[in-house]
């Protein structure tokens, strides 16, 4: 399977399972769906991931995936709102549209970097990586690890937030009308 491929197929499970448990109102915040997509992670990684690079500027590769998967979990996990559902007094949380083209936005500029990669900026990127000592392995397991610590990140916040709510459900304000 091509490098370019892996990327893809990675990009594609990472969108949909968190789309998929994140995306709407409501949402129970449930062990299962804190660890569903840290398993998803552990099942698909050891199937793409090559051994990591640890040194020069393959390493710094890995690094920036890591810290830039972690600001977009972060940016993630503050388009979540984290509540008590008024009916049941479960955690619950409500994303929207903000956090569904924060992560589809995220991947399609994945996805255009690797299909990019290998159809339209090949030749300049392959010079950089020479000029840079880049591994094709380090730029690769930069976009996985990156991938990783977005969606370690969300579960861990969401999880983190939801156990830490206080014990009341939420409640709407009221409003009062002064008469005239």
């Amino acid at each position: 399977m091509s490098t370019n491929t892996s990327a893809l197929i990675v990009n594609a499970i990472v969108l949909f399972a968190v789309l998929e448990a994140d995306l709407g109102a409501y949402r129970t915040i449930s062990r299962f769906r804190i660890l569903r997509p840290l398993l998803t992670a552990a099942a698909t990684v050891p199937l793409f991931v090559k051994p990591f690079v640890t040194h020069g500027s393959g390493l710094m590769i890995e690094v920036a995936g890591i810290a830039a998967g972690l600001v977009v979990g972060v940016v993630a996990v503050a388009l979540t709102h984290v509540y008590r559902s008024p009916s049941t007094g479960n955690a619950v949380s409500r994303t929207g549209t903000s956090y569904a083209l924060l992560w589809t936005g995220v991947i399609a500029a994945r996805s255009a970097f690797s299909y990019g990669s290998a159809h339209w900026f090949t030749h300049s990127l392959g010079v950089w990586m020479i000029h840079n000592s880049v591994s094709v392995n380090a730029l690769t397991d930069g976009l996985i690890v990156m991938a990783v610590a977005m969606t370690l990140t969300r579960s861990l916040g969401l999880g983190f937030r939801a156990a830490t709510l206080s014990d009341s459900p939420a409640v709407a304000p009221v409003r009062t009308y002064a008469h005239a």
